[in-house]
């Protein structure tokens, strides 16, 4: 739906349909906005899109047909073209058409499918997958003349490029994989912390001690080193040479072969110290819903809570955790990893923030079971490449 559809007459309202492909409303464009902006040729890809592809607030940009193995991560830069430093910097290609593998502690650039070409007054923003980041694989988008990453400025026309770096397993891909995802944008409408606090009233954003929300700047979120459950499982922590993942294989390897389950208690004062060189899955203690008009963005870093990142993929989709999408609240799951020293978490530390924003108009979809979502009802889950119990 729009946000107008018909005005006090009854008729046709035409800013609905310009609020539709992004022009009317600002925040974040819903799924069928994304829809007409393909129609009207704002992107385009060198393959048709793939049922699935666009995602309730999202669209899934494709690996194209070459790697190319550089010798550095890089920017190009304002003005200058990211074919002209692939050039420079690149130590040799890799073909994708057939499936190659992409190694750990390697850095790669990789040309998208899709392009774009945008109206002056839209943006977009780029995250890894969740899978992507459960994975510890590094993906960050660039745009020529990039001066960030992750960030297409509005009114880009152009080509889009994905930096992957594997830190933890070496992976399998191939054209057509999916490793990161774009949001479009008119404008920006982020919740202010007023209006964040006024939102959770009415409809609970996090689920947990009534009067205890942390709002600031976001909603504080905290690590669970308690668990559930019997066994007490609280998280897990990476293998050391890991066999080899292919990211288009799902629930297909034995999570054995891959992590270390890790249980309350085995840490220091009931805390768990995160090693410099070791990659952790852990969960928040609260569980988390996203309004079907509303999407929501895990801030990855913040050195006010320590030297450690969490959550590399930081969308979370309108429906999640959302009751009437079969929620109730679904806890988000943290991707973490110590920085240069080892760092002591402990249970209820805060761990991020969770920033809320309007959409421009509600999906006619929601993130879901009915759309095949991975994660809605998750707990303490891995990537969706390995086998669940």
């Amino acid at each position: 739906m729009s946000i107008a559809a018909m005005d006090s007459d009854g008729q046709d309202n035409k800013a609905a349909t310009t609020a539709t492909k992004g022009g009317a409303a600002t925040g974040i464009l819903p799924c069928q906005a994304i829809t007409a902006l393909w129609r009207d040729g704002e992107i385009a890809a060198a393959q048709p899109l793939l049922d699935g592809q666009i995602q309730p607030s999202s669209l899934d940009l494709r690996l194209g047909e070459v790697a190319y193995r550089v010798r550095a991560s890089f920017l190009p830069g304002p003005g200058n073209d990211m074919a002209q430093k692939i050039a420079q910097f690149t130590m040799h290609a890799v073909d994708l058409t057939q499936g190659a593998v992409l190694e750990r502690g390697c850095v790669y650039i990789v040309p998208l499918l899709e392009r774009l070409a945008l109206s002056e007054r839209l943006s977009a923003i780029a995250n890894p997958k969740s899978s992507t980041g459960r994975l510890d694989v590094f993906t960050r988008l660039i745009t020529d003349g990039a001066g960030e990453f992750d960030r297409v400025e509005a009114g880009y026309h152009g080509p889009l490029y994905a930096e992957i770096a594997p830190r933890t397993f070496s992976i399998l891909a191939r054209t057509g994989g999916r490793l990161n995802q774009l949001r479009l944008r008119r404008g920006e409408h982020r919740l202010s912390d007023s209006e964040l606090a006024r939102l959770h009233q009415r409809s609970p954003l996090v689920h947990g001690a009534a009067g205890h929300e942390n709002i600031a700047g976001g909603i504080g979120l905290t690590v669970d080193l308690q668990g559930a459950g019997e066994d007490g499982l609280i998280g897990y922590k990476a293998r050391q040479h890991a066999p080899l993942i292919d990211i288009d294989r799902v629930g297909h390897y034995d999570p054995d072969d891959f992590w270390e389950p890790i249980h309350a208690g085995t840490g220091t004062h009931s805390g768990l110290v995160l090693n410099p060189d070791d990659f952790y899955i852990l969960a928040s203690r609260e569980a988390v819903s996203v309004p079907p008009d509303h999407a929501a963005e895990m801030v990855a870093y913040d050195t006010l809570v320590g030297e450690f990142r969490v959550h590399y993929a930081g969308f979370f989709d309108p429906g999640f955790g959302w009751a009437e999408a079969g929620g109730e609240g679904t806890r988000a799951v943290l991707e973490v990893r110590s920085h240069d020293v080892p760092f002591l978490l402990e249970h209820g530390q805060t761990v991020g923030r969770l920033v809320y924003e309007r959409l421009s108009s509600t999906p006619d979809r929601i993130y879901g079971q009915d759309i095949g979502s991975n994660y809605q009802k998750q707990t303490l889950a891995l990537a969706k490449q390995f086998r669940r119990g």
